[in-house]
């Protein structure tokens, strides 16, 4: 009976430490597993038409800022331009002799050796050439953008993420041809219930917990909390004015920022990876 007794005894003490802890947790924290690692992510897409003709990267690859991922073969880019260089050439003269024209005139009509007349059409002929010579100065500038576009660089350093560009595929603008994932920045969003969002402030400290990752936890602080709940932008936010409204806890996001990554724990926190994060109310 006296054992018996010990053992509800340390049972019951145990129980009463169990209460306490999960009580002190409840009031000094506020949890959620519903939260996942973002990162400063993109699509790459090309800006021109035209056959790849080299792809410089494979999925997983490190890469650096302006590295050349993919290729276009700019050949018919490098055709218009040579066209519209030509045609600047020459309009880039017209515009010199007309110039010369209209000052030479401008100056002689001052002192009456010229009738008015000649120096109206001196100075339209200018303005015509001049015209001409700027709307082709912007064909030639967009010729030259047109065939810069046909690589493809990386904005900035990090990670290629996906990849479904191959050589002698038919890229088309504006169609992803390549995942990008920076390097430069994590951080976590962190769906809390409404009714926890009001005891999270701006600068809490927060301590993070990351499935993928057992060895060690993470730390950092509160950075922003929506001002609209998760739904409220989703492509079909529910209509509760339907009359078949059942209430439902709504999740306001909460972003949290680390505290100073090192390279190393960038690259390892990839994103979309789950969390567990506690807020020090």
């Amino acid at each position: 009976m006296e054992k018996k007794q010990k053992i509800f005894t340390a049972l019951g003490a145990l129980a009463v430490l169990g209460g306490g802890y999960f009580l002190y947790e409840h009031f000094t924290y506020a949890t959620t597993d519903n939260a996942q690692i973002e990162a400063h992510s993109v699509m790459l897409a090309p800006k021109v038409s035209g056959f790849i003709q080299a792809v410089n990267v494979t999925e997983g690859q490190h890469v650096q800022k302006d590295d050349i991922l993919v290729e276009i073969d700019g050949r018919d880019f490098e055709n218009t331009l040579r066209q519209v260089k030509g045609e600047l050439t020459s309009i880039e003269a017209r515009k010199r002799d007309a110039e010369k024209n209209f000052k030479r005139l401008e100056d002689l009509v001052s002192k009456g050796a010229v009738s008015q007349q000649q120096f109206d059409t001196s100075t339209a002929t200018f303005a015509e050439v001049r015209a001409k010579y700027e709307a082709i100065s912007a064909q030639v500038a967009q010729a030259e953008l047109n065939l810069a576009n046909t690589k493809i660089r990386a904005p900035a350093n990090g990670f290629i993420a996906r990849k479904s560009a191959e050589v002698g595929q038919l890229a088309a603008p504006g169609v992803p041809l390549v995942g990008f994932v920076s390097s430069e920045s994590r951080w976590i969003t962190a769906n809390f219930k409404e009714t926890e969002v009001a005891d999270i402030k701006i600068g809490a400290p927060v301590d993070i917990s990351i499935d993928a990752i057992s060895s060690g936890s993470f730390h950092g602080k509160v950075a922003a909390i929506s001002s609209a709940t998760g739904a409220t932008f989703t492509l079909l936010p529910p209509d509760n004015a339907t009359g078949n409204f059942t209430k439902v806890v709504q999740r306001v996001p909460v972003k949290i920022e680390f505290d100073s990554l090192t390279p190393e724990q960038i690259e390892m926190l990839r994103a979309g990876l789950s969390a567990f994060v506690k807020v020090r109310k």
